[in-house]
């Protein structure tokens, strides 16, 4: 059994999955409290079916690469390339996993389970298999990687309306995503390309992937301020994100000055502590109103 959890924790990317769930989570809290209040049974579905619906496109994402996991050092332990786990077992797996978390999002209502499915089509049989063949495929992913917190917030809603709160939420996380994914690429470069992955700007470590990269980080000084803009973000949340921002473009200045991992993985670190403080500043900021 204890064989069997750790290999699920590894095909469901269980720390990926949690952040994604955690997104939405901070995402719905946000759409409750413009409302006036916070149905925690809604709260706790949206987690629920959020977590399975992740771990099913993540699943998905395996059974497909899992000859490519094969080649790479930091995948060659996953259950299904390691031999630990079947294809199809794991086909079962997300396929349960995927249908069962749709169900339960349809329950909240039906454009949260839309675009839960939409979220799994494009990261799983979109993103996955472009990552091969262009960089646009850091484009692609960056959508379905940026939905949850606006499912999150739709999820909060019984007639969900569209409106400048959640369009915003999903171009912080859609923005954030390219500093993010370049910084991963940048240090993970070697094995990557033993997959055959093309994830960088150059599809490698120059000098144009680290401008680019570099103009992705800037990007999010004036996204980040969009919540002041619109009048739901606070003084403190203008300040936390812009302070958040401008260190981010220091480390993307780092990373284009040196060009090499250490200020690549200076920048990844700064990309996986600057997401979860915006939004959480956020949070603060809606509930101190």
């Amino acid at each position: 059994m204890k064989n069997f959890l750790s290999d699920f924790n590894k095909l469901i990317k269980l720390r990926l999955t949690l952040t994604v769930v955690f997104s939405a989570s901070i995402s719905f809290l946000i759409g409750s409290k413009v409302q006036g209040e916070i149905n925690w049974i809604n709260w706790l579905i949206l987690t629920v079916g959020g977590f399975l619906v992740t771990s099913a496109a993540n699943g998905f994402n395996e059974i497909i690469e899992k000859d490519l996991d094969k080649l790479m050092k930091r995948t060659m332990d996953r259950p299904i390339p390691s031999g630990r786990m079947t294809t199809g077992q794991a086909l079962v797996l997300s396929l349960f996993m995927g249908i069962a978390g749709t169900l339960i999002l349809v329950k909240l209502n039906f454009l949260t389970g839309v675009l839960s499915v939409f979220s799994i089509f494009l990261y799983a049989f979109v993103y996955t298999p472009l990552k091969r063949k262009s960089p646009i495929a850091v484009f692609v992913g960056a959508i379905p990687g940026a939905l949850p917190p606006l499912i999150g917030y739709f999820a909060a809603f019984h007639n969900p309306q569209i409106s400048w709160i959640p369009i915003i939420l999903f171009l912080i996380q859609f923005v954030w995503q390219f500093p993010h994914f370049w910084a991963i690429a940048w240090v993970l470069d070697e094995d990557y390309k033993r997959a055959g992955f093309r994830l960088l700007p150059t599809t490698k470590p120059d000098k144009t992937s680290a401008f680019i990269t570099l103009l992705s980080a800037i990007m999010l000084l004036p996204v980040s301020m969009m919540p002041l803009i619109y009048s739901f973000g606070g003084t403190i949340f203008t300040a936390v994100s812009i302070l958040g921002s401008l260190f981010f473009c220091w480390q993307a200045l780092q990373l284009y000055l040196k060009l090499d991992v250490n200020a690549a993985k200076k920048l990844m670190y700064t990309s996986f502590i600057y997401l979860p403080v915006v939004q959480l500043t956020l949070l603060f900021d809606f509930i101190v109103k």
